[in-house]
């Protein structure tokens, strides 16, 4: 690691997707690494948190002071922004902080595509908000993920639980998938924080499984034991029904044209050894993280 100093964790409580943070949290205080988690509000995930050792911190990304406050006295930082509006801000205002502050090692988590000609406006903010990062001197590297498992959970759970049907607009059932579980981001994440020697700069894919839509269809019918069917829809009626269930217009403006991209491009993914040789661990299966969640989707559907 860096130094034997305190890891500030962004989104330590964990949100609605992948909770990187809040893995990432629980892995380093099982290590007995100090760790100040910077959380929006304090609530049972809070209490959580601060029963295993955690130093609990509440701020606002987008709040100079309360970054300023949060990064006194760290070494390294894992920053994870939620797929809404405001990362350049949120990103402008913690490399200035981290700068200030003397930190050593900012671990961020992005899209596994960034670049200034990416597909969706979030990937090509990402771009930037890495430029950033290493222009600040913070020693940054990036962690690249790619769709969560938890997000296919949310996009699909309601329909599969009502109706059978998986409904996206993700082309025909051969349309491939990168996948990943964010247990395996937050380990690789953990990884970059410890290891003793991390170039900044350094980026690290993260692909824990590629597969067709058809795989995936199969794979919760299996573990369901009833029929699942893939329904294509249209990207407006997608994009109508998202907005309809709180996803704010940012997610929906970014997961709109990625669908796109993954159905219309074609992309040879490969599933990569980061989780293995820096999480430690062989990647989760899709089809263990369905297992895992089925009585979620029992619940929903009762």
């Amino acid at each position: 690691m860096v130094s034997n100093g305190v890891v500030l964790v962004t989104g330590a409580s964990g949100g609605q997707q992948g909770k990187t943070g809040r893995y990432v949290t629980e892995m380093l205080r099982a290590r007995g690494i100090p760790v100040r988690a910077f959380v929006r509000r304090l609530d049972e995930r809070s209490d959580h948190l601060r029963a295993l050792g955690a130093e609990v911190v509440v701020g606002d990304l987008l709040d100079v002071q309360s970054v300023e406050r949060a990064v006194q006295g760290v070494s390294s930082v894992y920053f994870a922004y939620p797929v809404e509006a405001g990362l350049l801000d949120a990103t402008a205002i913690m490399a200035v902080a981290a700068r200030k502050a003397g930190v050593s090692r900012l671990i961020d988590m992005v899209m596994l595509v960034s670049s200034p000609d990416a597909p969706s406006p979030r990937m090509r903010q990402n771009y930037v908000s890495e430029q950033i990062f290493e222009q600040a001197g913070v020693g940054a590297a990036h962690i690249r993920a790619t769709v969560f498992y938890e997000n296919v959970r949310a996009l699909v759970r309601s329909s599969l639980a009502t109706q059978g049907k998986i409904l996206l607009p993700w082309g025909p059932d051969s349309t491939v998938i990168p996948l990943v579980a964010g247990e395996d981001v937050a380990r690789v994440a953990v990884g970059a924080l410890t290891s003793p020697v991390v170039p900044p700069g350094s980026s690290y894919p993260v692909i824990g499984e590629v597969l067709s839509l058809r795989d995936m269809v199969a794979t919760f019918g299996r573990v369901l034991g009833r029929e699942v069917r893939y329904q294509e829809i249209p990207d407006d009626s997608w994009r109508d029904g998202a907005l309809a269930r709180g996803l704010n217009q940012h997610a929906v403006e970014h997961l709109s044209q990625l669908w796109r991209a993954l159905r219309t491009t074609p992309v040879r993914f490969e599933v990569t050894d980061t989780i293995e040789t820096l999480g430690g661990r062989r990647p989760k299966s899709f089809e263990a993280f369905v297992r895992e969640e089925k009585s979620t989707f029992a619940a929903q559907a009762a």
